[in-house]
């Protein structure tokens, strides 16, 4: 998808068409997954494989879109940062939206119906919101060296990507963030096994999702005046503190809580400055190397960032399972309780370290503005030189 959003020249831009294009197509498809038609089991499964492959296909295609249009709309830091917190805090509402409204109303409906219903109302809203992001917003940044005409071979533009350090460190770093989303599918296991309750994890998400957004709005002053290496330094610190505090008592839900709140904190911080950051290092590398990869930087970090999430799901599976845990048991061993503290407390206290060493030699902030000047100075020449 990065690869087309990079050779793609339009009208409306390079990322925005897709918006365009694929908003009706996504929707539909997400309506397919819940309405499944009775062609017997092989049918079935036919028919819900290829649905769900189409839908992941168009998400991903909308998902790079709109991160990459992040890097396309301005090249100022402070709007880039704002666009960023913009799109945390969207994210986050619609978290609580669908975790909060989903079931429930399609429970109160009743049976495949009430999914039907829903799931078509919510595809209708992305269909308009989708169209909105595109109506609304305008691709303002050009290539400095060749205007989109010139094509690099893709080959080529991914060994310059790997030359590119700051993305490096930010892929890494989002790597590292993402382990930690996928570490959270242990959250269950503590709400059952250590409070005794595993309804206490709906509660305990909700904590997380709430001081993700709410963070946002308050620390944009900070994010607009200290950059986005302090800011993310914060985040990552709020990641350590909350495993520090959990270690305090891990057998307090009170604690626990407190302790979820600075990680949904920190979690919030991050998730409003990694993709401004990964959009900074496109700038570095077109003034680094004279090549603007746009979609290819996106959708490659978004990559690693999925490959995080799937590993993180893994390691929960594979140390229970090297802790004695028995699926489904009422009583668990003592080696599965430690194992069960050590993915909720001890994980998050060590990627957060991880984190916090990767984004210290991130430097990018200090000489943003002189690249920023000098491409600007690049683009001037090269539309003096094509009027001429």
């Amino acid at each position: 998808m990065g690869y087309l959003i990079d050779r793609t020249n339009t009208k409306h831009g390079k990322a925005r068409p897709y918006l365009l294009w694929l908003g009706i197509p996504y929707a539909l498809t997400t309506l397919a997954i819940f309405t499944v038609p009775d062609i017997g089991t092989t049918g079935k499964q036919i028919y819900v494989l290829t649905a769900y492959m189409l839908f992941i296909l168009l998400y991903t295609g909308i998902s790079i879109s709109f991160k990459s249009l992040l890097g396309q709309i301005t090249q100022n830091a402070q709007s880039r940062s704002s666009l960023g917190v913009s799109f945390g805090v969207g994210a986050g509402i619609a978290g609580i939206i669908t975790m909060t409204l989903l079931e429930p109303l399609a429970s109160a409906i009743g049976g495949q119906k009430g999914w039907v219903i829903i799931i078509a109302i919510f595809a209708l809203i992305s269909i308009v919101t989708i169209f909105a992001g595109f109506k609304t917003t305008k691709e303002r940044v050009k290539n400095s060296i060749d205007n989109g005409k010139k094509k690099t071979p893709v080959l080529a533009e991914l060994k310059l990507l790997f030359k590119n350090k700051y993305w490096l460190l930010v892929s890494f770093f989002g790597l590292s963030l993402y382990l930690l989303y996928g570490l959270q599918a242990a959250e269950i296991y503590y709400a059952r096994y250590i409070f005794g309750d595993a309804s206490y994890y709906s509660f305990i998400a909700l904590v997380a999702t709430v001081t993700s957004i709410v963070i946002l709005p308050i620390i944009t002053p900070f994010l607009n005046r200290f950059g986005k290496q302090k800011t993310t330094i914060l985040g990552a610190a709020f990641i350590i503190l909350s495993g520090l505090i959990k270690l305090i008592d891990p057998h307090s839900l009170t604690v626990f809580l407190i302790g979820e709140g600075f990680l949904g904190c920190g979690i919030g911080i991050i998730t409003g400055t990694i993709y401004a950051m990964v959009n900074d290092t496109v700038d570095f590398g077109e003034w680094k190397h004279k090549v603007r990869s746009l979609g290819l930087a996106n959708s490659s970090v978004s990559f690693g960032m999925k490959v995080g999430t799937g590993l993180g799901g893994a390691l929960v599976g594979w140390l229970l399972a090297t802790g004695g845990y028995v699926g489904g048991a009422d009583q668990q061993a003592d080696s599965a309780i430690q194992t069960i503290i050590q993915l909720n407390v001890h994980f998050h206290i060590i990627l957060g370290i991880i984190m916090l060493a990767i984004i210290f030699f991130y430097k990018l902030d200090k000489i943003y503005p002189q690249i920023i000047g000098e491409l600007k100075t690049v683009k001037k020449s090269k539309t003096v030189e094509d009027n001429d």
